[in-house]
């Protein structure tokens, strides 16, 4: 591959078409239908190669929603938590389904939709997640209604409902128990509905995932109801597609040796500083040598994390932090002005495409 200029996300589209081929398996084994979630992932220029293996895209935004329907295409499903009156003019334009977060929020506009599908976001009050942060029902949870005998009133006002209720949850028991729950409490309700989403934080790519057992509970669940299920994976989509490369622009030594690189966690990979952990090294391979890989930002926490590898650091030495594809480009932002990385995409033909960069004019033009 031709040296290029870092930092820069690159996309692996054979990893990527990986994910999506279980996708695949799972939308014709269990008859579910897949949204990607943007919130996460919407790095368009590889929409072409994930259209074919997914029903559509899910937003929690107007933009989002409106960069669904004009680049993904297929279903658009617009979740906000809080929609403001202009969103609601605007993303109905874009939209297939909307689903509210609030039996308020969801009454003050269903004038507005007349002619859309409708659904409202449920909070079940079980959730599965390793980070309170992270957790849709965590005490005070702002994430759905949380009301059943309010949600059962208020039925005929809506067609469909949303669970999501996970968080990078590789427990196949667990979210067949978690089905099991929602079965028993909202049955009732269920029976009402013509679609319902599981929502995402699924990892269900994960590598020796029982998707069989995944998909038998997915189709049973959807019989039991008449229902149409959706899932809408976003990590599981693109887990383990792209890599942040990244070059070493100095090493010093305070007790051990720390490399400096031209990238930054906080300004290019948010979540390991927000969640507190450390990134994966793609490369160099793992060996001897102890090194602190650290951002160049003034932050005295721009750090990637400790590891051994095979090789002492230096100058010019590259580093490739695995697993950049996820909640990383959709977080980048320009703190201490450094120079967003560019994006950049191997096809499945091994050929290299450099879609975007980000110049000067793009940082002067985001401020004022």
């Amino acid at each position: 591959m031709k040296k290029l200029t870092t930092p820069y996300y690159l996309i692996d589209e054979i990893k990527l078409q990986r994910n999506l081929q279980i996708i695949e398996r799972v939308r014709q084994a269990s008859g579910v239908k897949v949204v990607l979630a943007l919130k996460c992932f919407s790095t368009w220029c590889v929409f072409d190669l994930m259209r074919s293996s997914l029903d559509g895209t899910t937003s929690s935004s107007l933009f989002e929603a409106r960069l669904g329907r004009e680049e993904f295409g297929k279903e658009v499903h617009a979740y906000s938590v809080g929609f403001s009156k202009s969103d609601i003019q605007s993303v109905r334009k874009f939209a297939d389904k909307v689903i509210f977060n609030s039996l308020s929020q969801l009454r003050m506009y269903q004038s507005e939709v007349k002619g859309i599908e409708v659904g409202l976001r449920i909070n079940p009050g079980i959730s599965y997640s390793h980070f309170d942060l992270a957790n849709p029902a965590r005490r005070y949870s702002r994430l759905g209604a949380s009301n059943p005998d309010e949600i059962m009133k208020s039925s005929a006002l809506f067609s469909g409902v949303m669970f999501h209720f996970n968080c990078e949850n590789d427990d196949v028991e667990n979210i067949c128990a978690a089905i099991d729950v929602i079965s028993e409490n909202y049955g009732s309700l269920l029976e009402k509905m013509q679609w319902v989403s599981l929502g995402g934080g699924l990892y269900f790519t994960k590598n020796g995932y029982p998707l069989d057992r995944f998909c038998q509970k997915l189709k049973s669940f959807s019989e039991k109801f008449g229902i149409q299920v959706y899932l809408e994976p976003g990590e599981a989509a693109i887990t383990d597609c792209a890599e942040l490369v990244t070059t070493v622009l100095d090493v010093i030594h305070n007790e051990m040796d720390v490399a400096i690189v031209d990238a930054s966690v906080e300004a290019h990979m948010l979540d390991h500083l927000i969640y507190q952990t450390t990134a994966r090294i793609a490369a160099p391979e793992s060996g001897p040598y102890p090194v602190i890989i650290a951002g160049r930002t003034c932050l005295a926490g721009d750090v990637f994390g400790e590891y051994a590898l095979s090789a002492r650091l230096e100058p010019g030495s590259e580093i490739r932090i695995a697993d950049a594809a996820g909640y990383t480009m959709v977080k980048k932002n320009w703190f201490n002005g450094l120079p967003m990385p560019a994006i950049v995409v191997q096809r499945l033909d091994g050929r290299i495409e450099i879609v975007k960069t980000f110049k000067y004019q793009d940082f002067k033009r985001s401020l004022s």
